[in-house]
């Protein structure tokens, strides 16, 4: 909303492109109109304050109620959290995956439950509310390994269930001591750098899928484009000193609204699909008048390039939506930080671009272009650091701008960037196991979930 102040929000955009804070500026904004007007005025600041004070009973209950209602939601939904606990799963590949990421779609559809309460009570007592998962890919000195951590009483059993159904020679390994806890929250001997990524654009506007790679073809080996193998190459070459921890945070989309904790009501991003679809359609509709001056509106030919996108933004609208945040760390000793490294990390997600269309990039990192102006006296950013190590072994994510907030990923598309890869990925660190297994473990249970 401030971005569509005249003049201030023209500012305040300018700040959020450059990555730095316009809070400060804003103070100093509101500061100089509130002396401009005592002057214009000419009011005595006692006027002012007996003014506020006269009026407290109205204003005041209504910002301590936000603050309050805001805070109790954060508490009682952290409460909820904690009580489901968490877990990591270490997920070993078997020697050959021949199953297109279609296999680990069904698994993260398979998964999505919004916990939709149903009273109140469960709402604003319970804390009732949708659980993150995380799927994360980690390279430790090149050791590449896939992981996943869950809410234990709501998923476990049922992801275990569904991994060894569409992977049926995957070894699930929970670890007893996560792998994070090897860094230390003061950080300690190391050097490290958070980056958060997100789509370039809309929600509504897909990335580049496993579809498009022609996966879903199930091609031969040799045959598959992959675009996951970069990213997996990248993180496998580094140095044995050095960690590359990446995480998808994905949170079950639902509406918003009183009934499910939010003051604010707002509707499913299938109404942004249709906005951006009409979007594209106005732009080819044209005014035309009669000879009697009536006007009535014409539809030229929608290009192919606009016909593509409009079939597959409705197509990937039919799929299971989270609100996704990526984020990745990278750390070393202390010492030993190389910043090339960085790079060769970036590079790989733009294999999801289409360029006019959308792909995932850097919106926020632990660093600023004008660091005189955000961090005069050095202490912001390694707070931000220690912030961020935090949050990752949480699985919390926070934003920092508006660019930086959580987009709308579908199965497909978080299927297409997390996936378990055959041996078109020839990374040599790529951890798997050794033989295929025969079966999975027959303790598992069987049937239908509900959860």
């Amino acid at each position: 909303m401030i971005n569509k102040i005249p003049f201030i929000g023209a500012i305040v955009k300018w700040l959020q492109n450059q990555g730095l804070d316009y809070g400060l500026p804003l103070v100093i904004w509101g500061f100089i109109q509130i002396i401009l007007l005592f002057a214009f005025f000419n009011l005595p600041e006692i006027q002012i304050i007996a003014f506020l004070a006269a009026t407290a009973p109205i204003w005041l209950p209504i910002m301590t109620g936000v603050l309050f209602f805001s805070r109790w939601m954060f508490m009682i939904g952290l409460a909820f959290a904690i009580d489901n606990g968490r877990t990591t799963l270490e997920i070993k590949l078997p020697p050959e995956v021949y199953k297109s990421p279609e296999a680990i779609e069904v698994v993260i559809s398979q998964i999505h439950n919004v916990q939709n309460p149903e009273n109140l009570f469960q709402t604003y007592l319970d804390g009732k509310r949708p659980l993150t998962n995380s799927l994360e890919i980690v390279s430790k000195g090149g050791d590449v390994r896939f992981y996943i951590n869950i809410p234990i009483k709501k998923i476990k059993t049922l992801l275990k269930a569904d991994l060894y159904s569409q992977y049926p020679g995957i070894e699930i390994q929970e670890l007893n001591i996560d792998y994070t806890a090897e860094i230390p929250n003061d950080l300690n001997g190391y050097e490290m750098m958070s980056f958060h990524m997100g789509k370039k654009n809309s929600s509504a506007f897909p990335i580049r899928t496993y579809k498009e790679f022609g996966m879903d073809k199930l091609p031969k080996e040799e045959e598959k484009i992959d675009p996951l193998t970069p990213l997996l190459e990248a993180i496998g070459s580094i140095q044995p000193y050095e960690r590359v921890w990446i995480q998808i945070l994905i949170t079950p989309h639902r509406e918003r609204g009183f009934k499910y904790g939010q003051l604010k009501k707002s509707p499913t991003w299938e109404k942004e699909v249709s906005a951006e679809v009409e979007k594209i359609m106005k732009k080819r509709s044209q005014k035309r008048t009669m000879t009697d001056g009536s006007e009535y509106e014409t539809m030229t030919m929608l290009t192919p390039v606009e016909r593509n996108t409009i079939e597959l933004m409705e197509e990937n609208a039919q799929h299971y939506a989270y609100e996704t945040a990526i984020r990745w760390i990278y750390i070393t000793p202390t010492g030993k930080f190389n910043g090339d490294t960085i790079g060769c990390v970036i590079r790989p997600f733009s294999q999801w671009d289409v360029q006019g269309r959308n792909g995932i990039g850097v919106r926020w990192r632990t660093d600023f272009n004008y660091k005189f102006y955000s961090d005069p006296f050095g202490t912001l950013i390694p707070a931000l650091k220690k912030s961020e190590l935090k949050s990752y072994k949480l699985r919390k994510y926070f934003n920092y701008t508006p660019a930086d907030n959580t987009k709308i990923f579908t199965s497909v598309e978080l299927a297409s960037v997390y996936h378990f890869p055959g041996k078109v990925a020839v990374t040599p660190s790529l951890s798997r196991v050794t033989s295929t297994r025969g079966e999975a473990p027959g303790n598992l249970p069987t049937g239908n979930y509900e959860y």
